[in-house]
């Protein structure tokens, strides 16, 4: 598509006529006229979109504080206390839920990953290949058992771990890939386990934003090894903190549940256990979980049929054999070209001005923090790694393409916004247009 003007009108024609004919509804134009109304409301114009509120999270019924008042009347609020409470109880719903044979919980994401690393016999001396654009959880789970996490570049379309750069960063000291679901949508997982297999690798799959997501039949979080899921305030399922291990492989999940149980008294672990408050919470909300899936991928799927045309905003691909996804986020790469070359940070401003609010995400990637100098230095890495390899280390913390991902990514929190009606994502496609009609006057703010 060229950079001619694209008013609203024009933009709203050229996709209900194509890409929007299967889904419901199309986006009005705006009904207001006028100068003030097409005016920037950052320049004094009348916004877009009246104040608006958007649905609460985190999401929280009777259901769930009837959940908390039976538990804490029970007395019984450690799994320990009960091998029928609510924390194995849980285990077994989201097991089943997810279609895997085990579930072990823990007390976070990152919990869930550290155990997968341990009871793989993952440690100081060997790599484990990951993506830099993830949350720290991701990194600290293979620091925690000493290995060294080592980082590939992303694709640029779908801001997932590049499978190409996977392989180029194997060595004969790799032994798994841990693979992020980002935003809550699967990674390449046929090529990732197509290099696995090839390599003889592990495959940790961090679906931590991936809850109930689908890829080629199955449920993300058991395409590789072992999934792991959090449960943080902000996730799709959330009981403020809280993880989980899913599995298949029966004595890889005992190991998992060892390690989470203080190693069981016969292999190194700790205490990450679930407490009997969260996994209350989490039984309480699973059905209605379900519900607001589906809302997010109705929404989510709306919106890219509106955006499909639009090239100032370009919303994440998604691979073959993606059924479904979480969507934690609704994620899109800003284009500033089309923009009038104005900097994300001006189009945010105008476009919160105008009653919409999108966020940048991940603002540096972690291959540009400073705990990867802070490892080269410590004793267990110079022991365990030559020094020829801590230099590679640091030579492969050039990834440009995460850089540009970091730099242009404009986001949508699912946890509330996407959980609104067709006529809230009217208003946020409307929002952007009108932002996009006055592109000329975004460097003036």
């Amino acid at each position: 598509m060229t950079k001619r003007i694209l008013t609203r009108r024009r933009f709203i024609a050229s996709v209900s006529a194509g890409s929007v004919a299967a889904i419901a509804g199309s986006v009005p134009v705006l009904g207001k006229t006028g100068n003030d109304a097409g005016r920037l409301a950052i320049l004094g114009g009348i916004p877009a979109i009246p104040p608006k509120k958007w649905p609460d999270w985190p999401y929280v019924d009777q259901k769930m504080i009837d959940a908390m008042i039976r538990t804490t009347k029970s007395g019984i609020w450690s799994r320990i206390q009960s091998e029928t409470g609510s924390v194995p109880t849980f285990e077994k719903e989201f097991a089943a839920l997810m279609g895997a044979k085990r579930c072990v919980t823990t007390g976070s994401g990152t919990q869930a990953l550290s155990c997968c690393v341990e009871a793989m016999g993952i440690g100081a001396g060997d790599e484990v290949i990951t993506s830099p654009y993830t949350d720290m959880g991701t990194i600290s789970s293979i620091l925690t058992s000493r290995a060294l996490p080592v980082m590939a570049d992303l694709d640029p379309a779908s801001f997932q771990i590049d499978p190409a750069d996977v392989e180029r960063k194997i060595t004969p000291a790799t032994k798994a890939i841990m693979p992020v679901d980002m935003g809550g949508q699967p990674c390449n997982m046929a090529r990732i386990n197509a290099i696995a297999k090839k390599h003889k690798l592990r495959v940790i799959e961090d679906s931590c934003q991936g809850h109930l997501g689908e890829y080629q039949g199955k449920k993300l979080g058991t395409v590789g090894e072992l999934g792991c899921f959090s449960f943080q305030t902000s996730k799709t399922i959330a009981c403020g903190e809280g993880g989980a291990v899913i599995g298949n492989d029966e004595a890889l999940m005992d190991r998992v549940f060892s390690v989470m149980m203080n190693g069981s008294h016969r292999i190194i672990g700790t205490k990450y256990r679930m407490t009997e408050f969260e996994a209350a919470l989490l039984l309480s909300q699973l059905e209605g979980a379900k519900e607001r899936f589906a809302i997010r991928n109705r929404n989510a799927a709306y919106l890219t049929s509106k955006l499909r045309k639009f090239p100032g905003l370009v919303p994440q691909k998604l691979y073959p054999g993606t059924t479904s996804g979480s969507y934690y986020l609704y994620m899109m790469a800003y284009k500033k070209e089309y923009f009038n070359n104005a900097d994300r940070s001006k189009f945010l401003k105008a476009l919160a001005a105008e009653g919409i609010e999108l966020s940048p995400y991940i603002a540096k990637g972690l291959h540009r923090e400073p705990w990867t100098e802070f490892i080269l230095k410590q004793p267990v890495y110079t022991k365990m790694f030559p020094p020829e390899r801590l230099k590679r280390f640091r030579d492969q913390l050039h990834l440009p393409v995460c850089d540009r991902v970091c730099d242009e990514m404009a986001m949508i929190w699912a946890s509330g916004p996407l959980l609104g009606t067709l006529a809230d994502m009217d208003d946020i496609v409307n929002a952007i247009m009108k932002v996009y009609e006055n592109r000329d006057k975004l460097n003036s703010i």
